[in-house]
C-alpha cells in the first residue's frame, strides 16, 4: 500500500508521451466541460528537435491575440526594432505676419501611437515656424491605407469600444476620448473631466449618481448617445453611476476620424493661441508646400512592447497594414499585407498553408493558424537577432500586461513571457517558460469551444506543468 501511495505522489513527474495531455490538464478542462479535442497544444524546449508535448497541433484554430505575435513578429524582422513612421505639416500659401494665407496639411504615415500628447508637440512646432493664422483650410491625407467605411460595431456589436477603431494612416489617440468620471456627492452630481476635448464635441451629462454599497459593472448602467449636427457631434450621457464606486475612467469612442481630428486640432490649436479660418477637407500635399513640422513616431520596438503587453489591437492593425505599405503597396490593404507576411514566412521557410489572416490583430472570427505554426513560429523567433526585443514585449507572468493577476502563487511567477487571447469562444497562450532547471520552453495552448472562458485554470495548470519540468 506504501509503494502504491508513492507511485500515486510521484504521477506528476512521470514522462508524458507527446500525444498525451498531462492529467492536470485534463482534469481542469473536464472541470470546464471542454473537450480534449477542442484544444490544441504544443511544447517545445528552445533547443530541441522535436516537441515534447503535441496536440492536435495541425488544427487550423482561431488564435485570438496570440496572433499579435505573427504580426510583430514579421514587423521587427522586416521593418528593423528601430523603425519608426512619421507624421508631417505643410503650409500651402504665403505666410506673413503670422498669418498663413492658404491651408495648412497633415500627412499621415501610419503612426500606431500619435497621441494626444504627441499631437500637441507637432503643433508646437507649427507654431514655431510662426504660424498664428490659418485663412484656409486643414487639409488631411489619409492616403497611406486604403480607407473604407466600416462599421465599428460589426465585430461585437459594440461600436463605441476603442479595441474596434479601424486603422488610418492619421489615426490620432487611437480615435479615443477618455472621460474621468468624479463624483460629487456634496452637489450630488457627477462631474466629467474629458482629455482629449474636441472643440467641435458638445457633451450633455444628464447621469445620476446611485447609493448602494456594489460598484459592479458599472460601465453597463451608463448609456452614451451621439448625434451629429454638421461639423459638430453631440453625445447626451444617462444612467446611474454608483457612488461607492469612486472615480472611474470610461474610454470611449464617438466621432469618425476626421471628425475627431479636425476637433481636437482645433482644441490644441487654440491653446496655443492660433486660429483656423476654414474647415476640413482630404487631399494631396501640393508640390511646393513648404514644411513646417514633422513628428517621429516611438519605434517599432516600443510599439511592439505596447500591442503585446496590453494585446492593443488597434496597434496591431496599423502595424499590419505597415508591412503591406513598406512592400510597396500604395495605399496598403490586408490583402497586401497579407501577401508580405507570407512571403515572409516562405522566405524563412515558415510556410503555413492554414494560415488565414484578416487584420493581424487576433480581433477576428476568420483569422486561423496552428498551434505547431505559432510554436515553430516562436522557436525561429528565439534564434533570430530581434529576440530580445520580441520576448521583452510579452507580458510575465504575475508581473505584468495581461498576465499581471495570473499564477501570483506558483513558483512561475515571473518566470514566463506569455501573450495571452480572448474571444467569445476562443481562449489562448503562446510564449516561453523558464523551468525550474533554467531551461527554457515553447508553449502554445488554444481553445475554441463555447465554454473557452473557463479554460484559464487548464492553461495555468500546463504552464506550472512546463515549469516543473525541471524540478528533481
Amino acid at each position: 500500500m506504501f509503494k502504491i501511495f508513492l507511485s500515486l505522489l510521484c504521477l506528476c513527474s512521470l514522462p508524458v508521451a507527446a500525444s498525451e495531455l498531462p492529467t492536470a490538464v485534463l482534469r481542469a478542462l473536464k472541470d470546464a466541460g471542454i473537450p480534449p479535442a477542442a484544444a490544441a497544444v504544443w511544447v517545445k524546449e528552445v533547443e530541441a528537435t522535436t516537441p515534447r508535448l503535441a496536440w492536435n497541433e495541425r488544427a487550423a484554430m482561431n488564435p485570438a491575440s496570440t496572433m499579435k505575435l505573427v504580426t510583430t513578429y514579421a514587423a521587427l524582422d522586416l521593418l528593423g526594432p528601430a523603425y519608426a513612421w512619421k507624421t508631417e505639416a505643410f503650409a500651402s500659401g504665403p505666410l506673413e505676419n503670422g498669418v498663413l494665407t492658404g491651408d495648412l496639411h497633415l500627412r499621415g504615415g501610419g503612426d500606431p501611437r500619435l497621441t494626444y500628447e504627441q499631437f500637441g508637440r507637432l503643433l508646437r512646432q507649427i507654431r514655431g515656424r510662426g504660424i498664428r493664422e490659418i485663412r484656409g483650410d486643414l487639409v488631411i491625407d489619409r492616403s497611406a491605407f486604403a480607407v473604407s467605411r466600416v462599421d465599428p460595431g460589426k465585430f461585437d456589436a459594440q461600436p463605441m469600444r476603442p479595441y474596434n477603431v479601424a486603422p488610418d494612416a492619421l489615426l490620432l489617440n487611437f480615435n479615443a476620448l477618455t472621460m474621468q468620471l468624479i463624483p460629487d456627492p456634496g452637489k450630488d452630481a457627477l462631474l466629467i473631466a474629458m482629455e482629449p476635448a474636441p472643440a467641435n464635441l458638445d457633451v450633455l451629462n444628464k447621469i445620476t449618481l446611485g447609493q448602494g454599497n456594489v460598484c459592479g459593472d458599472w460601465r453597463e448602467r451608463l448609456r452614451a448617445d451621439v448625434f451629429s449636427h454638421g461639423e459638430t457631434t453631440r453625445m447626451v450621457l444617462t444612467g446611474v453611476f454608483p457612488l461607492v464606486c469612486g472615480e472611474r475612467y470610461w474610454n470611449i469612442v464617438v466621432q469618425e476620424h476626421p471628425q475627431f481630428l479636425l476637433g481636437v486640432f482645433r482644441q490644441l490649436w487654440a491653446e496655443l493661441g492660433g486660429t483656423l479660418g476654414g474647415g476640413l477637407r482630404e487631399g494631396g500635399v501640393p508640390a511646393g508646400a513648404n514644411a513646417v513640422g514633422v513628428l517621429p513616431s516611438p519605434t517599432l520596438a516600443e510599439v511592439v512592447r505596447d500591442i503585446n503587453k496590453f494585446s492593443n489591437n488597434v496597434m496591431a492593425r496599423q502595424v499590419f497594414l505597415t508591412l503591406g505599405m513598406e512592400a510597396g503597396q500604395h495605399p496598403a490593404t490586408p490583402d497586401g499585407s497579407d501577401a508580405a507576411i507570407r512571403a515572409w514566412l516562405e522566405a524563412r521557410g515558415m510556410a503555413m498553408p492554414e494560415l488565414e489572416l484578416e487584420n493581424g490583430s487576433g480581433l477576428s472570427r476568420r483569422e486561423r493558424i496552428s498551434a505547431g505554426s505559432l510554436g515553430r513560429l516562436l522557436q525561429a523567433a528565439w534564434k533570430s537577432p530581434v529576440m530580445p526585443e520580441l520576448i521583452s514585449s510579452l507580458p510575465v507572468a504575475a508581473i505584468d500586461g495581461t498576465m499581471k493577476k495570473r499564477l501570483k502563487k506558483n513558483g512561475i511567477a515571473g518566470q514566463a513571457h506569455i501573450k495571452t487571447g480572448y474571444l467569445e469562444g476562443v481562449r489562448s497562450i503562446a510564449g516561453y517558460v523558464l523551468d525550474s532547471a533554467g531551461r527554457r520552453w515553447i508553449v502554445v495552448f488554444f481553445v475554441n469551444h463555447a465554454n473557452a472562458g473557463a479554460a484559464q485554470a487548464a492553461q495555468d495548470a500546463l504552464l506550472d506543468w512546463v515549469y516543473a519540468r525541471g524540478a528533481p
